[in-house]
C-alpha cells in the first residue's frame, strides 16, 4: 500500500498549471493541448461519449472558487460530477455504499493530465466540496481551457482540476 501512495504521489507531483503568459513570474509551463470537445464516461467498463450539447441540457450547478495561480475569484458552471454518474450507472444509494468506498475515478484532459478522486470526495452526501464538469466560467466559453474543464470548489489549490477534460473512468479497489 505504502509504494503504491508513493507512486501515485510521484506521478501526480506536477500539477496542471495555466499557460506562462497567464501565470506571469511563477512561469510554469506545460505543452500545448488540443481542446476537449466531448467527453468520454466510463462507468461499470461501459463507455459513454457526452457532447457539450448533452452536458448542458442537464441540470447546472454554479460555483464561486478562489484559483490561486491566478489569485482571482472565478465562477464556472457544469454539470455536478456525482449527478453525471448517477445518471450513468453509479448512482448513490443504500446498495452502492459500500462500492462507492472502494471506487475511485481518474479523470484525464487531452494534454494526458491525469487526477485522482476517490468516490466520497464527489458525492455530496460524503464531502462538502462540489466538483462539476464545468462548460462556461464567468459566464463565458472556457476558451484555452477547452469546452470542459473539472472543477472542485473544495480543493483549495486548481491542482486537481483538469483543463480540456475529455475522459472520465470509474474504477474499484476490489
Amino acid at each position: 500500500m505504502a509504494l503504491s501512495l508513493a507512486t501515485m504521489s510521484s506521478v501526480g507531483a506536477s500539477a496542471q498549471t495555466a499557460p506562462k503568459t497567464e501565470m506571469g513570474a511563477m512561469g510554469h509551463d506545460h505543452a500545448p493541448a488540443a481542446l476537449s470537445t466531448s467527453l468520454m464516461l466510463t462507468v461499470d467498463r461501459k463507455t459513454t461519449t457526452l457532447s457539450v450539447a448533452e452536458l448542458q441540457s442537464m441540470p447546472q450547478k454554479t460555483v464561486t472558487v478562489h484559483n490561486e495561480h491566478t489569485k482571482a475569484e472565478e465562477t464556472y458552471t457544469g454539470v455536478l460530477l456525482g449527478d453525471l454518474l448517477a445518471k450513468y450507472g453509479f448512482p448513490v444509494d443504500k446498495m452502492t455504499q459500500r462500492k462507492m468506498l472502494r471506487s475511485y475515478l481518474v479523470a484525464e484532459g487531452t494534454d494526458k493530465y491525469w487526477v485522482l478522486y476517490s468516490m466520497t470526495e464527489i458525492e455530496g452526501s460524503e464531502h462538502n466540496g462540489e466538483v462539476i464538469v464545468a462548460t462556461s466560467m464567468d459566464g463565458k466559453l472556457l476558451g484555452a481551457d477547452g469546452q470542459l474543464k473539472l472543477v472542485d470548489s473544495g480543493d483549495r489549490k486548481p491542482q486537481r482540476w483538469v483543463r480540456n477534460l475529455n475522459a472520465i473512468t470509474v474504477k474499484s479497489a476490489e
